[in-house]
């Protein structure tokens, strides 16, 4: 189980979201399947600006891929998974982009000076919200898994 906390006013604006409402579960679900994410026996529930992710998902990586195309849009705070998970494996990281940022900095700063060049393991575990290593926004939520 895990939380993860998000900037309700940035992401991705989707049909009736606001800054202070997420879109209901079923829109949030077509965003995450837009990506080409496979919800298959995966359900959310939207209570005020928290999402919870509930059923069964095929890997710790698609759980927390859901939880990153849900969480970055317009309106939502929160997303908790009390989800399973067919293949597990640790969870990954976050990090919170900022004005300036690139991922060669984000790969810097979170596997350590020295690991710029480690950017793409970031951008392959945001991949396909990601679709260019240069299109990252502030505020926007990322997974950082272990560079290891």
């Amino acid at each position: 189980m895990s939380l993860w906390n998000f900037v309700k006013d940035v992401g991705a604006k989707l049909m009736g979201a606001s800054d202070s409402k997420p879109a209901d579960a079923e829109i949030l679900k077509a965003e995450a399947v837009k990506h080409g994410l496979d919800l298959t026996g995966i359900d959310l529930a939207v209570d005020g600006d928290r999402v919870t992710i509930l059923g069964r998902a095929a890997s710790t990586e698609e759980l927390e891929k859901i939880m990153l195309a849900v969480g970055n849009t317009a309106g939502v705070a929160q997303v908790e998974s009390v989800a399973e998970v067919a293949k597990s494996a640790p969870e990954s990281r976050t990090y919170q982009v900022k004005k300036g940022d690139s991922l060669w900095h984000i790969a810097e700063h979170m596997y350590g000076k020295g690991n710029g060049a480690k950017f793409d393991i970031i951008f392959q575990a945001n991949r396909p919200m990601l679709s260019d290593p240069d299109k990252i926004y502030p505020g926007q939520i990322l997974r950082v898994p272990d560079a290891g």
